[in-house]
């Protein structure tokens, strides 16, 4: 059975940073894309950074330079470093594996930035 597990979302201040984890079970973690997405209310599920086997990484355009996605094969466990956070930024986010034909979503953790 294939679960992604993540955790570390809350309530931050803007300009604060959290860190997100996400871990997977079930599947061989180094050989997948590891993604976050994240959904506000109202607006459709968006990618916010991607990295693959070979620790290539992708971002959003409005993450560039805030957000760092890496990964910790051994721990099978995905990360999200988010800095300088807007209020933009609340969403609940959504940890994706995706190897060819099989893809695998996480539960969402929120991730809530207001004063």
């Amino acid at each position: 059975q294939v679960q992604l597990v993540e955790s570390g979302g809350g309530l931050v201040q803007p300009g604060g940073s959290l860190r997100l984890s996400c871990t997977a079970s079930g599947i061989v973690f180094s050989f997948f894309t590891m993604s976050w997405y994240r959904q506000a209310p109202g607006k459709q599920r968006e990618l916010v950074a991607a990295i693959n086997s070979i620790d290539n990484t992708n971002y959003a355009d409005s993450v560039k330079g805030r957000f760092t996605i890496s990964r910790d094969n051994d721990k099978k466990t995905v990360y999200l470093q988010m800095n300088s956070l807007k209020p933009e930024d609340t969403a609940v986010y959504y940890c994706y594996a995706a190897l060819s034909r099989r893809n695998y979503w996480g539960q969402g953790t929120q991730v809530t930035v207001s004063s």
